[in-house]
């Protein structure tokens, strides 16, 4: 992808996103509760009355320390306790997981989340949900009953904010995916004609919003494609509005500078940035990056302060945020580091090794996590 010299270059913008870690991990081990065998999503989450660690800060906190190159040293106690973390959260009725709050089982996002969560942190620990899985003994919705009643059901979901309106169309993708070979053709068939029929042939996105709002929808939606094996149209679009956002529109969000990120990682093999276009989009990102650090070592998810619940969004004033659920809170909202921001964080950096052309090694300070883990333990 690089030159010689942008190779130089790449070098030293990394070696800066680098430096922005140097806190990161002993505030990943602070996160860490030896009682549930889970991770705390922010240091005031240990403030709020009767509550545990959730499921998903605990999955982030574990993908955090895989793509740090931690979890064949993770210490046999942190590995059995998170593995018995996640099986205490399923529910032998339905199969699903869920976390105490009942108010998160009335939002059809974050039960999905929560199972995929769930299930891949088992099998990266070695371990096994105690239960059968909801795909393996549930009735699919009854929208499933056809590839026509399908796609009437994907033209009913409210699309005025892009990122929440994909992220819901993406929420059957594990009812596709359990159809027959034969079936499951036809339905990804009808809901790619159905994606490309609303496309935006100027920006290559999706939906309505600010154009972060709608890189963000166009992420998720990307999650259809990529399960399904299919290609996303216009690529050069979407680089181009990708490029034309970051330059014009302010990062108000981790998930914000994430996501064009990944989108292009999602298309490295069809997309070709060129070297110093992707110079500039980790410049930008890098900057954007550091007004979230914060002093305890680790990101806030919103520019002003750590939001309080996983399934709420940052909404400017004037913009349209559909299917708003009752909020699940994780924190207490203050300035301070919280799980979603690290993840993200922290695959902003692989992803920035490996479209840069750069080896994409684990950070020196990522070290520094097995020992206060274990300060933790004693």
């Amino acid at each position: 992808m690089a030159t010689n010299t942008t190779n130089e270059e790449m070098k030293v913008i990394l070696g800066e996103l680098d430096t922005l870690f140097e806190s990161f991990y002993e505030w990943l081990a602070g996160q860490y509760d030896c009682a549930s065998g889970g991770f705390y999503y922010a240091r005031s989450s240990y403030h709020m009355d009767n509550f545990i660690p959730d499921i998903e800060s605990s999955a982030q906190a574990l993908n955090i320390i895989e793509r740090s190159g931690l979890l064949p040293e993770l210490p046999e106690r942190v590995r059995q306790g998170l593995i018995a973390f996640f099986q205490n959260k399923q529910d032998p009725a339905s199969g699903y997981f869920y976390d105490a709050d009942d108010n998160m089982r009335k939002d059809e996002v974050m039960v999905g989340r929560a199972l995929g969560y769930s299930t891949n942190s088992l099998r990266k620990l070695g371990g096994q949900p105690l239960y059968t899985l909801p795909h393996q003994q549930q009735e699919p919705p009854e929208f499933m009953q056809s590839p026509e009643t399908y796609v009437e059901w994907l033209k009913s979901v409210d699309l005025r904010n892009s990122w929440r309106g994909c992220d819901l169309m993406c929420a059957p993708n594990h009812h596709v995916a359990a159809l027959n070979v034969q079936d499951q053709r036809s339905y990804v068939d009808a809901a790619a004609a159905y994606f490309a029929s609303i496309q935006d042939p100027e920006t290559g996105l999706w939906g309505e919003g600010n154009l972060y709002i709608r890189i963000s929808g166009t992420f998720k939606l990307n999650m259809f494609y990529k399960r399904f094996g299919l290609s996303v149209p216009h690529l050069d679009r979407i680089l181009r509005t990708i490029q034309l956002c970051l330059r014009t529109e302010e990062a108000i969000d981790m998930c914000w500078i994430r996501n064009p990120l990944d989108l292009l990682e999602a298309f490295r093999e069809e997309l070709k940035v060129p070297a110093e276009d992707f110079a500039e989009i980790m410049h930008i990102s890098i900057a954007n990056m550091r007004k979230l650090l914060r002093s305890d070592g680790g990101f806030s998810r919103e520019l002003k302060h750590s939001p309080t619940a996983p399934n709420v969004a940052q909404v400017k004033e004037g913009e349209f945020y559909p299917y708003m659920p009752a909020a699940v809170p994780i924190g207490l909202g203050l300035v301070e580091g919280d799980m979603n921001a690290g993840t993200q964080a922290i695959w902003i950096r692989q992803i920035g090794y490996e479209l840069g052309g750069i080896d994409h090694l684990p950070l020196d300070y990522a070290r520094t996590f097995r020992n206060a883990i274990e300060a933790r333990l004693a």
